[in-house]
């Protein structure tokens, strides 16, 4: 573990005033400013991809590919896009007035920053959860203090060092600690809190929020389910379930966290997962230069008690070596709902399969448990594929892959229930970090038409109002006549 150095809590409040003042003498709302800021969080990336490399590899031997998948390729990408359509997303959207009541009417919807952002990252992807955020909280014209996770203490330290020499510190601060200094920055008055991690932390960064009024978003997560049918080309399947699972060492807030097949399916899967396993890194998967590792022993200790305690079949890997803090990808077979990997969200390279005679049954399951953050079916059956859909809940699906929706930043992601609150990314994160003002601008003229909303209040003034405000355009014919339809729907 880095050498990381915690912020000492009696330094928290001048930095919170700090960002405080910064907003309020309006360094960070013009568009230029943001603009240029947004440029240095992309060069921050684009310029020192080396040292983010060896920090993503000591925190958790993540393979380069992965990095650039899961972290660096969307951070940068998110900048560039940021920047592209900051114009059309801050400009103020004209809407229609009070209709024939407002057609002389100025009505705008202005995109002003919310103030001060704090944003809580985490240790999986301690890069992109931290700083993708970040983007729309920048783009929307905000003060940003980020609060990076310890656990990844590597890339802490390389943000902590690179970050005031391409953002303007006045503007975008740090504070690293642990549990003591979140719970400091929790005691001062943020404008919106955006956190990603787990369900338990969620729940007291919410509480504390609460009693300063503040907004949250919530990145959670959940146990997400993959429902596959049998008549499948099943090595494509394992394919795309191998690739997924193991990706980051299963160490992703939307990793598939258990199967449930049709009967009949499950051998013919466990077989080409067990031949796509060795493909990708090979007997011996502790030797490979393609699979990470789990972030610390704590968390080692945490999966492999799943493994220990399973009441299933480990029909892949199992193997675990503590001081390499490393666990073989790992698929369990005839996994029961009371199975300890049924638990609780996995977050490791478990993968429980259970069997079940319909994905009608499976459709059953899942809507007795918390809404996971991601859904995955595997089907061909259009109907199949929409009765899943329209009887089960989640932050995302996706149909006949895994994961994938996270990188296609168009697409808003978020959780709902247990799993999250709000969502990011793109013009999505924009939103989530303004102020939608909603401005009438009216004219000193027309006086005259005003004064039917003047007292003294008369049952003509009410009936021509009702002309007004459900004209015959909306109501057919009786309309010309002043209340004769008396908005009748």
């Amino acid at each position: 573990m880095a050498d990381l150095a915690y912020t000492p809590l009696t330094d928290i409040p001048s930095v919170v005033q700090d960002l405080r003042a910064t907003f309020k003498s309006g360094l960070t709302k013009p568009l230029a400013y943001r603009k240029e800021q947004l440029k240095g969080l992309h060069n921050l990336v684009a310029e020192n991809e080396a040292a983010i490399r060896e920090a993503a590899y000591l925190d958790l031997h993540k393979p380069p590919l992965e990095l650039f998948l899961g972290e660096t390729g969307m951070l940068k990408q998110e900048c560039v896009d940021a920047i592209k359509n900051l114009d059309s997303w801050a400009a103020p959207e004209k809407v229609k007035g009070a209709g024939f009541a407002g057609l002389l009417d100025t009505a705008l919807i202005r995109k002003e920053p919310v103030g001060i952002v704090l944003i809580i990252g985490a240790w999986n992807y301690p890069l992109n959860l931290l700083l993708v955020p970040a983007v729309g909280a920048i783009a929307a014209g905000n003060t940003v203090l980020l609060k990076p996770s310890e656990v990844s203490s590597h890339m802490a330290a390389l943000v902590t060092k690179l970050l005031p020499r391409y953002l303007d510190s006045r503007s975008y601060r740090i504070v690293n600690g642990g549990p003591e200094q979140t719970m400091g920055l929790l005691s001062h008055k943020f404008d919106h809190i955006f956190y990603t991690g787990s369900g338990n932390v969620g729940k007291v960064i919410m509480g504390e929020a609460a009693k300063q009024l503040t907004p949250v978003t919530l990145e959670l997560g959940g146990k997400s389910p993959v429902f596959i049918a049998k008549n499948l080309d099943l090595s494509v399947v394992a394919r795309r379930l191998v690739s997924t699972k193991f990706f980051n060492c299963g160490q992703s807030c939307i990793a598939p966290d258990y199967v449930l097949i049709e009967r009949g399916g499950e051998q013919e899967l466990v077989k080409h997962m067990k031949a796509v396993a060795q493909e990708f890194y090979g007997v011996n998967p502790q030797t490979s230069n393609h699979y990470a590792r789990i972030v610390n022993k704590r968390h080692f200790h945490r999966v492999k008690k799943m493994i220990d305690n399973t009441k299933g079949r480990v029909v892949i890997g199992g193997d675990t070596q503590e001081d390499d803090l490393f666990v073989a990808p790992t698929v369990i077979l005839d996994v029961q709902p009371d199975d300890a990997s049924m638990e609780d969200e996995i977050f490791g390279p478990i993968l429980p399969i259970m069997v079940v005679d319909s994905l009608e049954q499976g459709v059953e399951y899942v809507g007795e448990h918390d809404q996971p953050l991601a859904l995955y079916i595997f089907s061909q059956d259009k109907k199949q594929i929409n009765y899943i859909l329209d009887n089960t809940r989640s932050g995302g699906v996706v149909v006949n892959d895994l994961m994938i929706h996270f990188a296609f930043t168009s697409l808003p992601f978020g959780g709902t229930g247990p799993s999250g609150i709000g969502n990011y990314h793109q013009k999505k994160s924009f939103d989530t970090f303004s102020h939608e003002r909603s401005t009438l601008i009216k004219s000193l003229s027309m006086e005259r038409a005003n004064s039917i909303r003047y007292p003294p209040y008369s049952e003509k003034k009410i009936s021509w109002l009702q002309w007004i405000l459900y004209n015959k355009a909306k109501f057919g014919p009786n309309a010309a006549n002043p209340g004769a339809d008396k908005a009748k729907l």
